[in-house]
């Protein structure tokens, strides 16, 4: 033991100075505890951490292969699954809120905007009630001018 480790353990009253500073002789081994220790062990098979699942992003579609836009005039926040899933396959969306309540509105309007934000996409408000949700790989140009704040055009709803 350590000097340090003997302080703290007589300190404790884990042992008493006499124990620890006694000389501890080694034990003699025989010809058979030396042959079973060299003999070879066998290994334990150690187990690599496995990895999770990962899935491929899909590659970005050109621009020229776009040949849709889906409109869409939900009635309530339910019908936002649609939605959904053409943005996630690459379409871009507009969503005229007309038909809906505000509050259903503003949370099928929250709903696309993280959408867009988790898929990389934009959205832009094009009326008071229409909306234009756009992939990544889609280019919009148009008559907006770029110091216009669009995060609080669409929560101005």
């Amino acid at each position: 033991m350590s000097n340090a480790l003997k302080k703290a353990a007589i300190y404790f009253g884990f042992a008493e100075e006499d124990e620890l500073t006694q000389e501890v002789r080694p034990v003699e081994r025989t010809e058979e505890q030396d042959r079973h220790d060299r003999a070879p062990q066998p290994r334990e098979r150690v187990e690599e951490p496995r990895r999770a699942p990962v899935t491929k992003l899909r590659p970005a579609q050109k621009v020229s292969d776009m040949s849709e836009i889906l409109t869409v005039h939900p009635r309530q926040y339910k019908d936002a699954k649609p939605i959904a899933e053409a943005f996630r396959d690459g379409t871009p969306v507009i969503i005229n809120l007309s038909q809906m309540t505000d509050g259903d509105a503003r949370r099928l309007i929250d709903f696309s905007a993280g959408l867009t934000q988790g898929l990389e996409g934009r959205i832009e408000r094009v009326t008071t009630k229409v909306y234009l949700l756009t992939p990544e790989h889609i280019a919009v140009s148009g008559g907006r001018s770029v110091d216009e704040d669009t995060d609080s055009a669409v929560f101005a709803h």
